[in-house]
């Protein structure tokens, strides 16, 4: 089995999230896509996060049809801050039986931020990383990104386009199609009441309308 974890606030989930999505799908033939929304994201500690319950059931709504797609609470499970070194070994430990081959997709502005992730060396030995890229990207090199100790214990593999580790997983740059979507500016237009179709699927987009997401009336 070959899946993809993708994570995220998702607040809320948007076009641009789910075609990166589907891309990625197709670049790395993987049978499976899981949209996992961190409950308490550690780079947002402060920053006010529309509740979990809301975040999930607009996630669920942007993926009904797609039967490559799935949802997991597991981050919303644990009381602490979410971590996700943590999401995969849970993953890993859960599937360990059945030959599961796990890709970690992110952004470049993600990974470029990796090493302020928790136990990020570890992090990046468990399992491939897909960083989706912008079309013209220009790759810093790992050195810039991890550090040269660390960035040289990965070469780069020709045959699979990628830089594979110690572990034998790889490191790889993809390019998918960029929309230019913000999460923020969604939640802007919905507090000023103005129009956000074709930002957001139409079943998110009546979903936030009808429970006054983003406006300071939310229910809990």
């Amino acid at each position: 089995m070959k899946w993809g974890l993708f994570g995220g606030t998702f607040d809320p989930i948007h076009i641009g999230h789910l075609r990166c999505a589907s891309e990625m799908l197709e670049i790395f033939d993987l049978n499976r896509i899981i949209f996992v929304p961190a409950s308490r994201p550690p780079h947002k500690l402060n920053a006010a996060i529309t509740p979990f319950f809301h975040r999930e059931q607009m996630i669920r709504l942007a993926i009904e049809g797609n039967p490559a797609f799935s949802f997991s609470d597991v981050e919303n499970r644990r009381e602490v801050t979410s971590y996700s070194v943590e999401t995969v070994e849970y993953v890993l430990d859960k599937y360990r039986l059945e030959n599961l081959e796990l890709y970690f997709i992110l952004g470049q502005d993600a990974f470029h931020a990796i090493r302020t992730w928790k136990d990020w060396e570890r992090l990046l030995l468990l399992c491939n990383f897909a960083v989706m890229t912008r079309p013209g990207y220009d790759n810093q090199g790992l050195e810039t990104i991890l550090g040269p100790e660390f960035a040289s214990r990965f070469a780069y593999d020709e045959s699979v386009r990628g830089f594979r580790g110690p572990t034998g997983h790889l490191i790889y740059f993809r390019e998918v199609t960029f929309l230019d979507i913000a999460s923020s500016n969604i939640r802007m237009r919905a507090k000023e009441e103005k129009d956000i179709r074709y930002l957001v699927t139409d079943e998110v987009r009546h979903y936030i309308v009808k429970n006054s997401l983003y406006r300071g009336t939310a229910p809990p």
